[in-house]
């Protein structure tokens, strides 16, 4: 045990800040949620665009909060307490060698990530959901990110990330079972063959529209964090 916990230690002082004040603004930039509002504003805009009723666009909304139901309420409202394992940034024996950035501390526990547990669940969800290669790629990105920056910030231990990701995947996967199983009730016919759509029915253009916006919120990122 002792083994894994420096070896835990050690790739988090791997991870840890750096030297660099622009990449110190850029994390902080990417870690926030505010930061991803326009993300989720293009993925309701393209549930909205390609669902068929109001009540396919429910059911996803429905199985999205599930998502974040299963994963942040397990982490933040079960596990958190009832572990109480600190946050590396308020962890006696390392929290002066962590390398903290405006004072960030977090709360006090951090075993699991939510962070790294709700952006998995929901990347994983979208990712069955739309079910085409490039955007699987970017969300899962985006994911695996925001669970850097948390390193980085050094507010959770490498085991924090990893666990996190492992309950949101499944939180994710879970969701999205629920939402096949109540579609399929609703519409039995489900079977898209076409170059302008995946497979499950979502055009290509609109998923673009996703990537495109990840793209232009890391360019802004990038942008502002070497000029303000």
């Amino acid at each position: 045990m002792q083994t894994l916990i420096e070896l835990d230690r050690n790739i988090l002082s791997f991870f840890n800040g750096s030297d660099s004040l622009f990449l110190d603004n850029l994390v902080v930039f990417l870690t926030s949620g505010l930061t991803w509002i326009p993300l989720y504003m293009a993925l309701l805009y393209v549930v909205i665009k390609n669902s068929e009723t109001m009540k396919q666009i429910m059911l996803v909304m429905g199985c999205v909060f599930l998502c974040m139901l299963l994963s942040d309420g397990m982490a933040d409202f079960i596990v958190k307490p009832l572990v109480g394992r600190p946050r590396p940034s308020h962890d006696p024996l390392i929290k002066y060698a962590v390398d903290i950035v405006g004072g960030m501390r977090g709360g006090q526990h951090g075993f699991f990530s939510a962070h790294a547990s709700n952006t998995f669940s929901v990347a994983v969800f979208f990712s069955l959901l739309v079910r085409n290669r490039t955007f699987v790629t970017a969300m899962l990105t985006w994911s695996f990110v925001n669970c850097w920056t948390r390193m980085y910030l050094g507010l959770h231990y490498p085991s924090d990330i990893l666990v996190g990701l492992l309950w949101g995947g499944l939180s994710g996967a879970f969701a999205y079972y629920v939402y096949i199983k109540a579609y399929l009730r609703m519409y039995p016919d489900f079977n898209y063959i076409s170059s302008q759509y995946t497979s499950t029915g979502y055009n290509r253009v609109d998923i673009g529209i996703v990537m495109a916006v990840l793209s232009l919120t890391l360019v802004f990122g990038i942008i502002k964090s070497l000029f303000f």
